[in-house]
């Protein structure tokens, strides 16, 4: 009999293990409903990731899973903002470049999703700002946990006011008739100022008034985004920063250690907010998920 029972658990564990297949490189199914668990020099976060946005789930999965996290730095810290991480060149063994390895670089198309919004604790990816990333596609390494209070109506819209001006400036850079003044536009604006002529600022300037001029006339015409309800709550009441939304993707959330992400958040930082001293992921991995309180 004790034979048997063993045969039929070892057959029942070969199953389970034989039904978690690799949905794709470095992703199992059973990771899908697994939290992760990101140790760090100040303690414990535990993430949750969302299914609403696959791509960006399965590539942190694909990450975590890789040890990419492992020894890497929180390299941007705003206290009462974000906690940034992510940049390859932050580990110990590399030489820090603000802009990341481009070398090592990809980047994730955006997914947007009006049921995740940038509430405190919202877990987002980087990206290029718009002039230089017009599709707004995110970063394949970097991301940002929102650490941010709580809000009024007044800054709540404010924030959406800077939502639709941002969605209406991105508009133009997106208008195909504008493609070849844009192209101009984005090499004039990452010239150095030392090596900007005369010439090239003029033009800068007359471009940045076209770009003005038709992003109030895109603004005038498109369909105005307004905060939901239920959002607008969480921001009066938790925390987080709403002109973000539709900016940014959000793919998950902190589920357990909020007050280790405050810790982070108030250490000292130079000019470029990297931390005096280093703070950094020492482990991350995927958990079993569990209710927390």
């Amino acid at each position: 009999m004790k034979v048997f029972t063993k045969c039929l658990i070892g057959f029942l564990i070969l199953a389970v293990l034989g039904c978690d297949k690799e949905i794709e490189e470095g992703v199992k199914q059973s990771d899908l409903t697994k939290d992760v668990e990101m140790i760090t020099d100040f303690g414990t976060i535990i993430l949750r990731l969302s299914d609403e946005t696959p791509k960006h789930r399965n590539n942190f999965i694909k990450l975590v899973n890789q040890k990419f996290y492992d020894g890497i730095a929180f390299h941007r810290v705003i206290n009462d903002y974000v906690i940034q991480a992510g940049n390859p060149t932050s580990k110990m063994s590399q030489t820090y470049n603000p802009k990341g390895d481009p070398e090592l670089s990809y980047t994730i198309e955006a997914e947007f999703n009006n049921n995740l919004f940038h509430k405190r604790g919202a877990l987002g990816a980087a990206r290029n700002r718009d002039i230089m990333n017009p599709t707004r596609l995110s970063s394949g390494f970097q991301f940002y946990i929102i650490q941010t209070g709580k809000q009024t109506d007044s800054t709540i819209d404010n924030h959406t006011e800077k939502i639709n001006f941002l969605t209406a400036k991105n508009s133009v850079f997106n208008q195909p008739e504008f493609k070849q003044e844009f192209s101009k536009y984005q090499k004039l604006i990452a010239l150095p100022d030392e090596e900007a002529s005369e010439d090239d600022i003029t033009e800068l300037l007359v471009l940045q008034k076209k770009v003005d001029s038709l992003t109030t006339v895109e603004l005038e015409k498109m369909q105005k985004y307004s905060v939901q309800e239920a959002h607008r709550d969480v921001y009066k009441t938790i925390g987080g920063v709403p002109r973000l939304d539709q900016n940014y993707t959000v793919f998950g959330e902190v589920v357990h250690g909020m007050n280790v992400v405050d810790s982070i958040a108030q250490v000292e930082t130079n000019k470029q907010k990297y931390p005096i001293n280093d703070i950094r992921i020492i482990s991350a991995r995927m958990i079993k998920r569990k209710l927390y309180d």
